[in-house]
């Protein structure tokens, strides 16, 4: 009898047990499916190393490799212009004549003057030779000719001044005379300019100044076009501008072709380093923050913030310098409803297909 009611007891506490393991498990699917439905859904990425080229997108200005406003040094009225208006000349060209007949004149009277001082000069040393003279006048009759002399060479270099000639080979500008204008040294006659090379000067921050070498290439656009240039920088400033904190440089740029111009705006993109194994984040995985900046990762099922340090950007992505690490589950889309330990639920697809929309 007694075995009977053992059987009994024990199989209803088996029953009992059973129900009481079928209540437990129910709650815990209960549980697990409310904290489902209370996780936020997300987007993410897994962080993974990439090739970055980080460069530094900057403006600048084209210039002349020479330029300068033609100019007579002497004044006059003018005889003959020898130039086409946007013509190609060349070094030592003669761009237009100043009327000379007046230091002619003045010439020809200095002539006369040389010449019997140099017979006076003459005659004094044959005279002083025998001593027929003092010496104080055969000086005297001495510096008479060499100032004759130097009158003569005077006169003969204002003659050359007459012609005006270009400095250097270029394109001769639109000029500002006409044959019978009366010109001075203050007149100016046309803009003579080399364009066969530029210079492209731009300035760079200063944090940046002890990574730009000389002879370093790099690209750039102009604003009227989509065409890519290449330019050399051969020049650096000594000394960094204390009132912008920026070093200026200058490049040479080959314009053989005449497609840019001086006084053109420019976009230089100058690069710095190429990093193997750069991360990389979109922009809208950056939440601003005082002081810094944070990044939100999944971890664990959960929102975790993490400070980050950042460096160059794109127009799309940011590199991160500290605070991430490779295989970190980065998330992009959803992050401003977060706070730190939120349960997420992360859709690792949405930003293929936000890209693929795109």
């Amino acid at each position: 009898m007694k075995i009977k009611y053992i059987i009994y007891f024990l199989l209803l506490a088996g029953v009992g047990g059973l129900v009481a393991y079928r209540i437990s498990a129910n709650n815990i699917k209960s549980e697990k499916k409310e904290a489902i439905s209370s996780s936020v859904e997300v987007g993410g990425i897994v962080l993974k190393p990439q090739e970055f080229d980080d460069n530094l997108s900057l403006s600048g200005s084209l210039e002349a490799n020479e330029q300068v406003e033609v100019r007579s040094e002497v004044s006059g009225i003018v005889e003959n212009i020898n130039f086409e208006e946007g013509a190609e000349v060349r070094e030592g060209q003669v761009l237009l004549k100043v009327n000379d007949v007046e230091l002619r004149a003045q010439l020809s009277k200095v002539k006369t003057a040389e010449n019997l001082a140099s017979e006076n000069a003459r005659r004094a040393e044959l005279l002083f030779e025998k001593e027929a003279i003092s010496k104080e006048e055969y000086d005297v009759a001495n510096a008479d000719f060499q100032s004759a002399e130097a009158e003569s060479q005077l006169i003969n270099a204002q003659l050359s001044k007459t012609s005006v000639r270009a400095p250097f080979s270029g394109t001769i500008g639109l000029r500002n005379i006409s044959k019978g204008t009366y010109v001075t040294p203050s007149t100016v006659i046309a803009k003579l300019v080399n364009t066969k090379q530029l210079k492209l000067t731009f300035s760079i921050p200063e944090k940046y100044a002890s990574r730009i070498k000389e002879n370093s290439t790099f690209d750039f656009t102009a604003t009227n076009s989509s065409e890519s240039y290449t330019a050399k920088i051969y020049a650096i400033e000594p000394e960094v501008d204390v009132t912008t904190r920026t070093l200026k440089l200058r490049a040479v740029v080959d314009n053989s072709q005449g497609n840019l111009y001086p006084g053109m705006f420019v976009n230089v993109l100058l690069p710095l380093e190429t990093v193997p194994d750069a991360l990389m984040v979109p922009t809208e995985a950056l939440i601003p923050i005082q002081n810094g900046k944070q990044i939100f990762i999944a971890e664990g099922g959960k929102a975790k913030a993490v400070e980050v340090k950042t460096g160059s950007r794109t127009r799309k992505s940011v590199r991160v310098i500290s605070g991430l690490k490779p295989g970190d589950t980065i998330l992009t889309y959803g992050v401003m409803a977060l706070n730190n330990g939120t349960p997420v639920k992360v859709n690792l697809n949405y930003n293929d297909s936000i890209s693929q929309a795109q």
